[in-house]
């Protein structure tokens, strides 16, 4: 593969809650459910993108993230996964898909998050994105990215296969694409099919009205545990049946597609790719669906991004102040670090930071995250602490706790226009050495340097406490050094 797997579309926050059935409701004859465990996972384009980045490949997904928690939770599970974030604007909250289950089954399914409107404008990061692509999927679900004129464009232009998994509510396929993957009831509707006549008859028919009105290269029809209707060239379709499989279906179209493209990318003819993809697909309803399929980070039931604390801290009151921020046409500024023992240096850091934009959300590392990186007698000041010290300082706007050793998984959801990093420009460093460098770019961010007081460090000052002595450090800076700090601030704006 010369470049990523790209997969396109809207993602979607599913949560399974599992629980036990023991009596009714007494004020209505409802079951009631005793919830014992609750999981995470992404859903629609972001399943697709799982299912591809747990296959080996190398995958950037493309989709709308919304300014609240569950965005913030979204960013935790690819991260996890393995997939790079190309986040757009989204209004509106995340669309989440609850299943309530008891011994293997759905009581009820509960969506919430709403209509959204249309999702932002791609940066030229992600064009060049799908133009360099090894293939593309479009795992489209009706909520607005497939429609989107200027992702619409690049996927026409585009020398990648490209796979379109369609929606009845989203828009049709771009021309040429390599392959459609709709279900049996999907491809009835899209086709307006009228009724008569065998099942693969109705199949056949539908998917080759698709191919005619898309120019599509080929459209396979999924059947279900009958495999699928592969029309291509010709006028005789092939069906490729399927291994006998029982079990939970929930994920086997994405798994069908992200397959499908997969083998495409790696130069495989439709036809094979079709055939492989019946037999993953069938595989994976067969070992236990999605429940057994995901990595375990993904399907990690304890949330990664920390919430909660106070009104300036946590994924929701970050995203607010985000958002706000964005609808007024400012400058979000963002920043990070343990900031154990908070001292002077990591103060003028903030300040200068604040004095790039019109807010600084601050990316803790939580006490997991600290103990990761610099062993188990840190942190010192537990997160809860650190965070509400941080909250408190006039230039720190919201602050988000997170649990990953970087903040990747942040940052993809929050997309500050500006990364701010306290350093020495003497040193030889400089933004583009930085590592978040490159995560800024997906939306068109750039990374800043800001010069740090000399001589400040929580290591020093944790091993001067336990010799007993002072700290030993210089005195406060004079007034010209704290001007500097001003001044390269205003200037980096």
């Amino acid at each position: 593969m010369s470049g990523p797997v790209v997969v396109l579309g809207d993602t979607l926050l599913d949560r399974d809650v599992e629980g036990l059935v023991n009596r009714l409701c007494p004020d209505s004859p409802v079951p009631v459910l005793d919830e014992t465990v609750s999981v995470d996972r992404p859903g629609g384009a972001g399943l697709a993108a799982v299912f591809a980045a747990a296959q080996g490949a190398e995958v950037a997904l493309v989709t709308a993230v919304a300014d609240d928690a569950g965005g913030a939770r979204l960013g935790t599970l690819l991260a996890a996964a393995g997939v790079r974030l190309y986040a757009l604007p989204l209004a509106g909250a995340t669309p989440e898909k609850i299943r309530l289950r008891a011994r293997g089954r759905v009581l009820l399914r509960h969506d919430r998050g709403g209509s959204t409107g249309a999702p932002g404008e791609p940066s030229d990061a992600v064009l060049r994105l799908i133009a360099g692509a090894s293939a593309v999927l479009v795992s489209d679900y009706g909520r607005g990215v497939a429609a989107h004129p200027a992702l619409r464009a690049a996927l026409t232009a585009t020398r990648a296969p490209v796979v379109w998994d369609p929606h009845p509510r989203g828009p049709g396929a771009v021309p040429g694409v390599h392959l459609a993957t709709p279900n049996e009831p999907e491809a009835r509707e899209l086709a307006k099919t009228p009724p008569g006549g065998s099942r693969l008859a109705v199949a056949s028919r539908s998917a080759h009205a698709l191919r005619r009105r898309w120019q599509a290269r080929a459209v396979a029809v999924t059947l279900g545990g009958d495999g699928a209707l592969l029309s291509h060239a010709g006028s005789t379709p092939l069906v490729v049946p399927a291994p006998p499989a029982e079990g939970d279906t929930c994920g086997a179209g994405d798994r069908f597609a992200s397959t499908a493209t997969l083998a495409l990318a790696r130069g495989a003819l439709v036809s094979e790719a079709v055939q492989e993809a019946v037999a993953e697909a069938s595989a994976y309803v067969a070992g236990g669906g999605v429940a057994a399929a995901l990595p375990a980070p993904v399907r990690a039931v304890a949330p990664a991004v920390v919430t909660g604390g106070g009104d300036r801290i946590g994924a929701g009151a970050a995203g607010e102040v985000v958002a706000r921020v964005r609808a007024a046409g400012g400058t979000v500024v963002a920043t990070g670090g343990c900031f154990d023992l908070l001292h002077a240096g990591h103060v003028a850091t903030l300040q200068a930071a604040r004095q790039l934009g019109d807010c600084l959300v601050v990316c803790l590392n939580s006490d997991a995250s600290v103990a990761g990186l610099k062993g188990p007698e840190r942190p010192v000041v537990p997160q809860g602490d650190r965070g509400r010290l941080l909250a408190a300082l006039g230039c720190v706007d919201a602050v988000l706790i997170f649990d990953e050793p970087t903040p990747e998984a942040a940052l993809s959801w929050l997309r500050p226009d500006i990364w701010v990093k306290g350093g020495d420009y003497a040193s030889g460093g400089g933004p583009e050495t930085l590592p978040e460098t490159e995560i800024l770019a997906r939306w068109g961010g750039h990374t800043v340097v800001v010069p740090y007081l000399d001589g400040r460090s929580t290591t020093d000052m944790i091993a001067a406490a336990r010799a007993g002595r002072g700290s030993g450090w210089p005195a406060a800076p004079a007034d010209p050094a704290a001007a500097q700090v001003r001044s390269t601030a205003k200037g980096a704006r």
